[in-house]
């Protein structure tokens, strides 16, 4: 003990220390050796337990209110401990006695925090089964080592995999983005409340733009009604739609085909939409020109057949064998179905054949068009006349499969030629009788005129007649005349007006151009001397004139049909017979019955003129 004081620097004898550690000094230094020692004990143990805080932060939240209300403990104990050591040589006891009270309430509630955990800690494994447990820990780590090398192994694999689906996808993406750049298609993804997730657009432009915004926010209420609302239905149905509308993107507007369908997640889940959009605005407006087409194909169709029908032409078609390929309408008495297929040997009779396949095989040979008239003799003996023109008929190539070919009905003009000519032959033989007649007609009218004037009248008069008798021919193609025609003309003056004279009744009989002009001549002379001295003369007389048919037999001359004509007069002046036969009398009975082979018997009746005429059947024709 000394030797501590004497450490200290304390003497025996020193009065400074005698009055720092009152009279007991060695106690005294005892207790401010054990109280400095304690102090830093407490110290240690504070920055131990801090170091392990440190290095275990996983304790703080079990036991954080012990490790803090513990450090707190061992704090105001080490305070108070040297507050021990400094009242051994100052005697501040009142400051001992309140670090002491402080580090009682700690302890305390130390001693609160600590005690709920004493069972926990009575549980804590003892060392060795912590070293049992630290070698099982080992073992299954080296147990965990082997399943870590084979998920590396296995996560290497998947990684490559997974590389590979990446490429696989990346080709995929590509050749869907090329199709759809090609084919013009617009593909886009929206959730549920239709809201862009994904936009493509072939035209390069970008669709970011439209990513996250919905179609209220993109396009405008007349584009987007009809769309939402297929939408809607989807989503709401899970069945793909597919329906027109005006516009999807915001760049154009056009007419799109959208085919629209649900998005399933992986729970089965409809999760949004997955549309695609194609441009049919060409389409359509390509559809609406061939109908427009198709329209204007039907009425000129329609023209073409009806051209055709009304001018007598047949349109045909036949390959190099020269079998029919197609025809416009029936030929030859036979259907179009019946033509077509068959080759011309089938369908034209043997004698037409060389004129229609000199044609055809002429334009086949030379590539150029051919024309002619070919003739096709009928199952009733008449012959047709046809207009044909060949030309070749090149394919898609240039090269000659067959002919096509127009034919005109030639016939009637044919048979119009004919007749022209006929009458053209008759014209000029009539012209001389004619001529003949007039000739005639003007001596007899001369030898029995007695002046100029009653010349002139006379023959005037004969030539007006014969003229309606011309004019009468000329209107019927100088094919005839009709008896009924020809004796209301020439009696016109008498017919017109109420006080009618003159009766004209008989069936109806066509005479031929010679009876006509010979009957006409005889009806002016006898309605002249009526006129004169006969029952026209006076405003009571009448003539009646009729006719009837008559059958072969022993009253017409060779035995032959004929038609019998009467003329009677009535009501007139009393009839003589003349003396002499004038130039009228010699009309009637010898000129009418020399041209015409005719009967004539003229009679003066006192009660009237009566002639009867038999024309024979060899001057009628038959009613047209």
């Amino acid at each position: 003990m000394n030797g501590i004081v004497e450490w200290l620097g304390l003497a025996s004898g020193d009065q400074s220390v005698a009055a720092c550690f009152g009279t007991r000094p060695a106690l005294a230094l005892l207790q401010f050796t054990s109280e400095a020692f304690v102090s830093l004990s407490f110290f240690g143990i504070l920055l131990g337990l801090l170091w392990i805080v440190r290095r275990r932060p996983d304790l703080g939240d079990a036991y954080k209110p012990l490790i803090v209300t513990g450090a707190v403990f061992l704090l105001f104990s080490a305070i108070a401990h040297a507050m021990g050591a400094v009242t051994a040589v100052v005697p501040w006891l009142g400051l001992l006695g309140l670090s002491n009270a402080a580090v009682a309430v700690v302890a305390s509630a130390t001693v609160v925090l600590l005690w709920p955990l004493l069972p926990e800690l009575a549980r804590a494994p003892s060392a060795a089964q912590l070293a049992e447990a630290n070698e099982s820990l080992r073992r299954e780590v080296a147990g965990h080592e082997v399943t870590l090398r084979e998920l590396e192994t296995v996560q290497r694999e998947l990684e490559s995999r997974v590389e590979a689906r990446t490429r696989e996808l990346s080709l995929v993406t590509a050749r869907l983005e090329t199709a759809l750049r090609g084919a013009y298609v617009h593909g886009f993804s929206q959730d549920r409340d239709l809201r862009y997730t994904w936009v493509y657009d072939p035209s390069g432009r970008d669709g970011a733009g439209m990513l996250g915004h919905t179609d209220e926010e993109i396009f405008s209420p007349a584009d987007r009604e009809a769309a939402i609302e297929v939408k809607r239905r989807v989503l709401e149905t899970g069945t793909p739609e597919t329906c027109e509308v005006a516009a999807v993107t915001p760049h154009e507007h056009a007419l799109y085909a959208l085919h629209v369908e649900p998005a399933h997640g992986l729970d089965g889940t409809i999760e949004g939409l997955t549309s695609a959009a194609i441009d049919v605005s060409r389409l359509r407006s390509l559809e609406s020109e061939q109908r427009r087409l198709a329209d204007e194909l039907r009425t000129a169709l329609q023209r073409y057949e009806i051209a055709l029908r009304g001018s007598h032409m047949t349109l045909f078609t036949q390959d190099r064998e020269l079998r029919f390929t197609s025809i416009s309408n029936p030929l030859f008495g036979r259907e179009v179905a019946d033509i077509v297929g068959r080759a011309d040997t089938e369908i034209l009779p043997a004698e037409s054949l060389p004129q229609f396949g000199a044609l055809a095989r002429a334009a086949l040979a030379t590539g150029k068009a051919q024309g002619g008239e070919v003739s096709v003799s009928e199952g009733d003996g008449k012959t047709r006349w046809y207009e044909l023109h060949v030309e070749p008929l090149p394919d898609a190539a240039g090269s000659i499969v067959g002919v096509t070919c127009a034919l005109f009905d030639i016939t009637e003009r044919k048979t119009g030629e004919s007749h022209l000519r006929l009458l053209m032959r008759e014209l000029t033989h009539r012209s001389k009788n004619l001529l003949a007649v007039i000739q005639a007609m003007a001596r007899q009218t001369a030898r029995h005129s007695g002046s100029i004037e009653g010349f002139l009248d006379a023959f005037g008069a004969r030539l007006q007649a014969l003229a309606t008798s011309h004019d009468l021919l000329v209107q019927e193609g100088w094919y005839g005349a009709s008896l009924q025609d020809l004796t209301r003309r020439q009696l016109a003056k008498y017919l017109d007006g109420a006080a009618s004279r003159v009766t004209v009744e008989g069936p109806p009989v066509h005479l031929k151009p010679a009876a006509a002009q010979s009957f006409g001549l005889a009806l002016h002379e006898l309605a002249v001397n009526a006129e004169k001295f006969g029952a026209l003369s006076v405003p009571k007389g009448r003539v009646d004139i009729h006719w009837r048919l008559r059958a072969a037999g022993s009253e017409t001359p060779d035995g032959e049909d004929a038609v019998e004509i009467e003329w009677i007069e009535k009501n007139g002046p009393d009839v003589v017979t003349p003396a002499s036969r004038g130039f009228g009398s010699l009309v009637v009975e010898k000129n009418l019955a020399r041209s015409l082979d005719a009967e004539v018997d003229l009679t003066f009746d006192p009660a009237g003129v009566r002639c009867r005429m038999v024309i024979p059947a060899s001057h009628l024709l038959a009613a047209r």
